[in-house]
C-alpha cells in the first residue's frame, strides 16, 4: 500500500474502467502522443496487497513522456474493482485477470510491472502466457511468500478478514503505524481499505504466507527482466531481493529516498532507473 500525496489526477491521466471478457477493472490510464499514428508500446502495472491503481498514478506521466501508453488497475475485489459473482482469488485467477486487462489495452505484448504482492501476480502471469509479455519488472517484491514475522502478523489478519469489520481492521493498522494523516488522505485510505472485498484481501494475505518460489522457471524464459526496490523497503529482505535479481541474471536497482512505494515516494528516482530498461527491452 502507498499513501498518495495528492488525490488530484495529473494532466493526461484518466480514471476509467477496462472492459474485459472476465469483468470490468477500475484503472488509471495514460496515452503517449504518437506523431505518425502508430501504436505506442504499452505498460501494465499491477498493485500490491492493500494497494490500488493510485500506487502508480504519479508514474504515469513520466511513462507517457517517454513514449509509453500505460495502465494501472485495481485487481479483482480490490478498491474500485468488483469481485464478481464467482471470483477466482487464487494467484492463477489474479494472473488471468492481468492477461485479460493487457489484452484489452494493447494488441501487442505489454511490458509488465508488479509491485509487492502484485509482483507475485506478475510472475504467475508471465509463466501462464510467456508470449503475452514484452518484459517483466519486479518492484519491492520477492521470490514467493513474504512470510509471517512478529511485526507482520499475517495469519492473524487472515483469521480476522470476513469476521472483523474492515473499518476496525483499518483503524487498528493506522494506530499501529502512528502517522498523522491529512484529513483527505485519511478519508481516502479508509475508503480504499473498506472497499476491498474481504475475501480478496484474505486470499492475497494467504498468498503472502505460502506462495511458491517460481523464479527459476521465469529465468528459463529468457524474457527481459528488471528488479528494483526502495532503499528503505521493509517488506522482503534486501538480500532476498538481491539474490532474486541474481537468479534472474540481472542486478537489483535501489531507488534512493524511498521505502516500499517508490512510485509515490520518489517517482523521478524510479523513472530514472527503470525507463532505460523499458526503452531497451
Amino acid at each position: 500500500m502507498s499513501t498518495p500525496r495528492t488525490l488530484t489526477l495529473p494532466r493526461g491521466v484518466e480514471a476509467t474502467g477496462i472492459e474485459t471478457p472476465v469483468g470490468t477493472f477500475a484503472a488509471h490510464v495514460v496515452r503517449a502522443a504518437s506523431n505518425d499514428g502508430s501504436s505506442n508500446p504499452h505498460v501494465l502495472l499491477i498493485p500490491g496487497w492493500t494497494g490500488s491503481k493510485e500506487d502508480f498514478t504519479p508514474l504515469l506521466p513520466p511513462l507517457a513522456a517517454a513514449g509509453f501508453d500505460a495502465t494501472a488497475y485495481d485487481q479483482r475485489g480490490q478498491f474500485e474493482t468488483q469481485g464478481g459473482a464467482h471470483p477466482d482469488y487464487s494467484l492463477d485467477g489474479f494472473a488471468s485477470d492481468a492477461l485479460a486487462v493487457a489484452a484489452a489495452c494493447s494488441v501487442e505484448p505489454s511490458h509488465l510491472l508488479g509491485h509487492s504482492f502484485g509482483g507475485l501476480v506478475a510472475q504467475q502471469a508471465v509463466l501462464a502466457e510467456p508470449p503475452g509479455w514484452r518484459s517483466l519488472s519486479l518492484l519491492d517484491t520477492g521470490p514467493g511468500a513474504l512470510g509471517e514475522t512478529p511485526g507482520r502478523p499475517l495469519r492473524m489478519l487472515v483469521d480476522a478478514l470476513g469476521v472483523t469489520p474492515m473499518a476496525d481492521i483499518h483503524r487498528f493498522r493506522e494506530q499501529a503505524i502512528g502517522v498523522k494523516r491529512r484529513p483527505d488522505i485519511a478519508e481516502f485510505l479508509l475508503r480504499r481499505f473498506t472497499s476491498n472485498d474481504p475475501m480478496s484481501l484474505k486470499a492475497m494475505t494467504q498468498a503472502l504466507i505460502d506462495a511458491p518460489d517460481r523464479i527459476d522457471e521465469i529465468a528459463s524464459l529468457s524474457l527481459p527482466v528488471w528488479v528494483g526496490r526502495g532503499a528503505d523497503d521493509d517488506a522482503w529482505p534486501h538480500d532476498t531481493q538481491a539474490a532474486m535479481a541474481e537468479r534472474l541474471g540481472t542486478e537489483i536497482h535501489v531507488i534512493a529516498d524511498s521505502a516500499h512505494s517508490p512510485a509515490v515516494e520518489n517517482t523521478q528516482g524510479l523513472a530514472d532507473v527503470w525507463l532505460p530498461f523499458l526503452a531497451s527491452a
